[in-house]
């Protein structure tokens, strides 16, 4: 049976978001009924999105701009300054579908009650205004799959950070969207720093000289230059890859609550294992597993 997502995404900046969207547009398990973007210029991020979509062969999927600014608009906005650079250019006119982001998630649940699987790869803006304003899309969406947070539950280990990116980015929204008792996977970085993405891989997708893979090298490289590293996470990718195949990730119930009012450092997720809690939160993942998946779609294998 085939998983319907939509997949809502802060793509442009890091390349795992090209890489997750890329990932989807490859798996004959996911059926993508659309893409909204958010955070920082959500339209910008919507004709990334739409090129890509292009040349992948799949300019069919709808995709649409969401909200730019955090839920509060008291939170500054991280950009890495390089998006759109090498996709989109100056004579090229992109256009995304009318709309927003907020009424065609909100709509499309609720016309699907039970079948919609939501694909979280960015800050939770959008998800968080859309419980606000249809607080029942929390009892008719299939699940939302959050790549965002930390609980040092699986894996303890000094190089993970406090708190990550995502929640950070909007700690109000991701504490609304996780206090709702919506069904939740949460892919922390207890396991997204456990699969990585290097040069070697980079020159894989270099040879196979695909319209998609060739844009997808442009921006590794970018990002690559910009980390000043040759080496790279796949947060999201491996976000997709659990509506692909949820073998490849070891869970546990909890319960999560997120820090916005500066008590704890802004943004931080505490886990509580609790088997009546409403989030599965990824302990481990099977990296071998992860990579064949992503590398064998990309390279059509």
């Amino acid at each position: 049976m085939q998983n319907r997502l939509i997949i809502d995404t802060d793509i442009g900046s890091d390349i795992d978001d090209a890489m997750a969207l890329a990932l989807a547009m490859k798996s004959k398990e996911i059926i993508i009924e659309g893409i909204t973007t958010v955070y920082g210029n959500a339209e910008l991020r919507a004709r990334i999105t739409k090129k890509l979509l292009q040349l992948g062969n799949q300019k069919n999927i709808k995709v649409f701009a969401g909200v730019s600014q955090s839920l509060l608009f008291n939170r500054d906005i991280w950009m890495a300054g390089h998006e759109g650079e090498g996709i989109l250019t100056e004579d090229e006119h992109i256009e995304y579908d009318s709309g927003h982001a907020v009424d065609f998630i909100i709509q499309t649940i609720m016309k699907n009650p039970g079948e919609i699987t939501l694909i979280a790869i960015g800050p939770l803006t959008n998800i968080a205004t859309a419980i606000i304003r249809e607080p029942s899309i929390v009892k008719n969406v299939k699940e939302i799959i959050i790549m965002g947070g930390v609980t040092r539950l699986g894996d303890n280990s000094l190089t993970l950070p406090i708190n990550e990116h995502n929640i950070r980015c909007d700690p109000e929204a991701a504490s609304i969207v996780f206090s709702s008792k919506a069904p939740i996977c949460m892919v922390g970085l207890d396991v997204t720093y456990k699969v990585t993405f290097t040069k070697f891989h980079r020159d894989q997708l270099e040879n196979s000289k695909t319209p998609l893979n060739l844009a997808l090298v442009n921006q590794l490289d970018r990002w690559f230059a910009f980390i000043k590293e040759d080496i790279t996470k796949m947060h999201d990718p491996l976000t997709v890859s659990i509506a692909i195949n949820r073998d490849i990730v070891k869970t546990e119930k909890a319960k999560v609550h997120v820090e916005y009012d500066h008590r704890q450092m802004t943004g931080t997720t505490i886990a509580i294992p609790d088997k009546s809690g409403n989030v599965e939160i990824c302990l481990d993942v099977d990296s071998r597993r992860f990579n064949n998946i992503l590398l064998r779609r990309l390279l059509d294998e």
